[in-house]
């Protein structure tokens, strides 16, 4: 078992890693749009936002010499489901070959009052 910590994505604001590699797969706290520098929130918008998370998920996995191809799961967070369509054209624009398996679900709030979080599964090379 292996604890990841990078740069290249938000520190921790709890009592958590980033992520842990076990068996062969990265699991990966959930990451919302911070900037990894400041910690500040990042965008006003849904797309925004996303776009933000994603640049952090990409961090974690550069750091893990990982790719977004490698991911197999996504769990989706959404603070108002009525922003799925805009969230999805997004989240899709970030899997090239394949899409992983998903879930997306509405909470009722979410750190820093973002707007959204996803967490990860990747395999390990």
């Amino acid at each position: 078992m292996k604890d990841v910590a990078t740069n290249l994505a938000p520190k921790a604001i709890g009592p958590y890693v980033q992520g842990k590699i076990v068996n062969g797969f990265l699991f990966a706290s959930g990451q919302i749009p911070l900037n990894p520098e400041t910690g500040e929130l990042v965008g006003k918008t849904i797309q925004e936002q996303t776009r933000q998370v994603f640049e952090n998920i990409e961090g974690l996995l550069t750091s893990c010499n990982l790719t977004l191809a490698d991911v197999v799961k996504t769990t989706c967070f959404l603070k108002d489901i009525n922003d799925f369509a805009d969230f999805n054209a997004v989240y899709a624009s970030y899997f090239a070959t394949s899409f992983p398996a998903r879930s997306a679900v509405q909470v009722a709030a979410l750190p820093k009052d973002a707007l959204v979080e996803i967490e990860i599964i990747a395999v390990v090379k």
